[in-house]
């Protein structure tokens, strides 16, 4: 049985940084790809950023400069480093994957495994 458990979210001033974790059980990440997606009430999914097996990266405009994804394949986790969050970036976090070994431009529409996602709350 899969497993994605998220953490590292929290409570944090605008300008703040966050990092979040994500570990992986019985998917091993040098196969596939992962990524991040965020969930806001009454918002769209956001795809954040999204980390293949090649270890290439694609990320949202809006992620761009502020956010960065790595991997940490002995462990079989990714994280996202967050800096200079917003309030807009409120959001449940959760860390998926469709299973592909690279990142699809609709990877986190209906992931094939997400975590249970963990709270993210800007203040201003």
């Amino acid at each position: 049985q899969v497993e994605i458990v998220e953490s590292g979210g929290g409570l944090v001033q605008s300008g703040g940084s966050l990092r979040l974790s994500c570990t992986a059980s019985r998917l091993p990440l040098h196969y596939y790809a992962i990524g991040w997606f965020r969930q806001a009430p009454g918002k769209e999914r956001e795809g954040l950023s999204c980390i293949s097996s090649d270890d290439s990266a694609r990320y949202l405009d809006s992620a761009k400069g502020r956010f960065t994804i790595a991997r940490d394949l002995s462990a079989n986790s990714v994280f996202l480093q967050m800096n200079n969050l917003r309030p807009n970036d409120t959001a449940v976090y959760y860390c998926a994957t469709d299973r592909g070994p690279s990142c699809s431009g609709s990877w986190y529409v209906d992931p094939d495994y997400k975590g249970q996602g963990t709270q993210v709350t800007v203040s201003a």
